[in-house]
């Protein structure tokens, strides 16, 4: 017997009925033996936490563009948070732990330099729009290893894909994707809160009370409250028989309404916007000058341009840098250099 068939038969002796046990998984795109050590859901985080996309993501911007601060968020920190709080909250209901981790850890690759900033931009360029879930899918199936994809599983594009927004989970085909799927709200608006109050941009006595009431104080407070809320409440729906997880009525809407907070306040709110407004000035820019110098682009892009159109791949190019490598290329191709004769 291999350890990977060890696992396996672990995982029937402690997940319950209603988990993603690794040996029925839909399986990949591409057929592959199975690894002698490692269970799909494992290969495939480790396919993740190894590609370049996962790498950038320490120099892209969670809501503070180009802070110098040690102490705030990127989008790599956020990840390991939604990967912290998704693996509690897994482990807490008998969920496969390796599959929430894989779709926590790939959930994001898709996002672009400078926050929702840069997302907006992609969004008015592309014809079809764009959407940073549907851009970490296309990361992981067309963009990473030079284009060939990492041939993830079903289950994780699944959950990858329909991670984003607080709207409808019947797309999400486990249990697994829906506890991603909340876990990333629990852990931004608790670590973006957080990072706004270290900025002097907010203060804890502007969190409306009756969310403070419900939920707690501080992040510890709430993260527990949620957490531990999640766990009772989809434990009791599954003992009785209702395979739903998640969050009870009053706990729920609690959140929603500390969501809308935020995105009134922080995300769409005048303390950041001439910040944003030069994020979105570089972005442009850099769009509008690879359209019309495709060749400056890496091969890969040049292929896409080719197959898809040429909108597609500067859109690709961009999606995928880092707000340093943005701002390094801005200054490379438009700041005048210093010349001394």
């Amino acid at each position: 017997m291999s350890v990977r068939e060890k696992i396996q038969n672990f995982e029937s002796l402690t997940l319950i009925p209603e988990a993603a046990f690794s040996k029925n998984s839909l399986g990949r795109k591409i057929r592959e033996d199975d690894d002698e050590i490692r269970t799909c859901y494992m290969l495939d985080r480790d396919r993740i936490i190894q590609s370049k996309s996962f790498r950038r993501l320490k120099h892209k911007t969670q809501v503070y563009i180009k802070t110098f601060g040690d102490h705030y968020r990127t989008r790599l920190t956020h990840t390991l948070e939604v990967s912290q709080v998704a693996r509690n909250i897994g482990v807490g209901i008998g969920l496969n732990e390796n599959l929430i981790e894989a779709i926590a850890l790939g959930h994001d690759l898709g996002h672009v330099a400078f926050a929702h900033n840069g997302e907006e931009v992609l969004n008015e360029y592309l014809k079809d729009g764009f959407r940073h879930n549907e851009q970490s899918v296309r990361v992981v199936t067309k963009l990473e290893n030079n284009g060939l994809g990492l041939n993830l599983t079903e289950e994780v594009i699944n959950g990858i894909l329909n991670h984003s927004g607080l709207g409808t989970i019947k797309d999400i085909i486990t249990l697994e994707g829906i506890v991603v799927k909340y876990s990333d709200k629990m852990a931004y608006l608790n670590h973006d809160i957080d990072d706004s109050i270290r900025a002097g941009l907010l203060s804890i006595e502007q969190i409306p009370k009756e969310i403070v009431k419900v939920l707690g104080d501080n992040s510890n407070q709430r993260l527990n409250t949620l957490i531990k809320d999640f766990v009772k409440t989809s434990n009791e729906n599954l003992m009785n028989g209702i395979r739903v997880v998640g969050l009870s009525k009053e706990i729920n809407e609690a959140m929603i309404e500390l969501r809308q907070f935020m995105f009134k306040n922080i995300y769409l709110g005048d303390t950041l916007k001439v910040e944003r407004n030069k994020a979105k000035f570089i972005l442009e820019q850099l769009i509008k000058h690879f359209e019309e110098n495709p060749n400056q682009m890496p091969e890969i892009y040049l292929r896409i341009a080719e197959n898809e159109d040429l909108q597609r791949a500067v859109a690709d190019y961009i999606a995928g840098m880092s707000d340093d490598y943005c701002l390094s290329l801005f200054n490379k191709i438009f700041v005048p250099k210093v010349v001394i004769d």
